[in-house]
């Protein structure tokens, strides 16, 4: 019972896929999750959030269907409580879902706190009975044949002399659950998360402050991407501060009262009911006992690969998925699904190709929506290459005039009808548009190949079309 073939520590995406598909590959797998398996993604990130940005888009619907539309319709307010419940109907059906497959594939789960004890062996501490009480007893030993796969995932980052409260100071974990719909809300942080949130409260009727302290939001993404970003934010109400930084912040009886340096250096004091931290997360490590098996973390606290094509460390058969990796993995869950993919081939003699992380798309699930797979104008240029780049509005299709909600299409690639090398969408439903994107890069595909397909007429997508047959030397509408 305590030996098998693979150890997987940690039950988030990338830990339970590894375990599937090494199990569906033969392996004898067991799976170590000391709280719930499908980790932050399914129980506090991307499924529950999400439900919650669907609603809020749903709010936005209504907002939209008088202003714009002419339709008699009211917002009577929102039942906090039939949204939450709703919303964790969703996640527990998700989390019923992942334990029965995690069941039918032979995956032994182990309810408790992994601990290396060596290269191979693992002891798990306050393991939990049937009744999910964790357990007071010895630890359990493990012994893997194979190897072991590191994948306790991560943790908000908090900043120091302001710890969260859950109610007037919340992270990204914990904001789901703060209790009601604040009137006011300070963001600090303008990535993906804090943009995400940005705009949930914002269509749920708060007054949303925005800080970022790069000199614009989504400061990974390209330049575009982040201006066409802001001014929708902007044209919601959203107040976008970018180059400003957080001084310090006093936590009152009725909210937050924030010193905040702006970009032209002045000093303002900001106020909300709630001040939301989003300014990273960092890996879990903590009791995992690296030093046991000759592993450490680096300065940042990551765990890093020695051979990034089979995700293994310095240590033979010890592998790493997920948010414990550097860049340029991107701490997402469907990188973390195609690293847990890897791992367990590899584990299992399988060849598998090498995560191309140029090629994983990247989404951000805020009104407007970005998506972007590949290098951005400046990568591109910083890279080496010689970029073209072909832009064109949403708007300038009839499908972005119904929608009414602007946006931009923009392709980046190799001068004189080279490969593509990004595509960087803003607007409504890019999300569902980008996995087109995601094969033109991941194909290495010249503007010429995508020009001879045809994209259906009227739709979003079709602005995606017509830019690559300008690119191509074919263009129509585009001018």
């Amino acid at each position: 019972m305590n030996t098998h073939d693979v150890i997987v520590i940690g039950g988030g995406t990338g830990g339970y896929s590894t375990a599937l598909r090494a199990a569906a590959l033969g392996l004898d797998v067991v799976l170590v999750e000391r709280d719930k398996v499908g980790g932050t993604c399914l129980h506090r990130g991307c499924i529950p959030s999400k439900a919650m940005l669907h609603a809020a888009e749903l709010v936005d619907g209504i907002v939209e269907a008088r202003e714009r539309w002419g339709v008699k319709a009211g917002l009577e307010g929102v039942d906090w409580a039939a949204l939450v419940a709703t919303r964790d109907g969703i996640v527990d059906r998700n989390h019923k879902g992942v334990e029965a497959h995690l069941a039918h594939a032979g995956v032994r789960v182990v309810r408790g706190s992994a601990r290396l004890t060596g290269t191979r062996s693992v002891a798990v501490e306050g393991v939990a009975g049937a009744d999910g009480v964790p357990g007071t007893g010895a630890p359990v030993p493990l012994v893997a044949r194979r190897g072991i796969v590191l994948a306790t995932g991560s943790r908000p980052r908090v900043l120091p002399g302001l710890e969260p409260d859950g109610r007037r100071v919340v992270t990204s974990d914990d904001a789901l659950f703060a209790p009601g719909l604040p009137a006011s809300v300070l963001v600090l942080g303008g990535g993906a998360i804090g943009v995400e949130y940005a705009s949930f409260h914002r269509s749920m009727g708060a007054e949303v402050t925005l800080l970022e302290a790069a000199d614009r939001i989504v400061p990974l993404e390209d330049a575009d991407v982040s201006r066409h970003l802001t001014r929708g934010l902007k044209k919601r109400g959203v107040d976008v501060r970018a180059g400003a930084r957080m001084v310090d912040a006093e936590v009152l009886a009725d909210g937050v009262r924030a010193r905040v340096r702006t970009a032209r250096g002045e000093t303002v004091t900001v106020g909300a009911e709630r001040l939301l931290v989003a300014v990273g997360r960092v890996p879990v490590t903590d009791g995992l006992g690296l030093e046991a098996a000759g592993l450490a973390t680096d300065e940042r606290g990551f765990v890093a690969p020695a051979d990034w094509a089979r995700l293994e460390t310095a240590v033979p058969g010890v592998h790493v998925v997920g948010d414990l990796l550097p860049p340029p993995s991107l701490g997402l869950a469907h990188a973390s699904f195609a690293e847990g993919l890897l791992v367990a081939e590899t584990l299992a003699g399988v060849p598998s190709p090498p995560v191309d992380y140029a090629a994983v798309p990247r989404v951000t699930y805020s009104a407007p929506q970005t998506a972007a797979v590949g290098l951005s104008e400046e990568e591109a240029r910083a890279r080496g290459h010689e970029p073209e780049v072909n832009t064109m509005p949403l708007t300038a299709v009839a499908k972005g005039m119904v929608h009414g909600q602007g946006g931009v299409v923009k392709v980046v690639t190799e001068a004189g009808g080279g490969r593509v090398l990004g595509v960087h969408l803003v607007g409504p439903h890019v999300s569902e548009m980008i996995a087109e994107s995601q094969l033109i890069v991941g194909w290495e595909a010249e503007p010429g190949d995508v020009a001879r397909h045809i994209h259906p007429h009227p739709t979003l997508s079709e602005a995606v079309g017509e830019v690559f047959l300008t690119l191509a030397g074919r263009g129509l509408h585009q001018q």
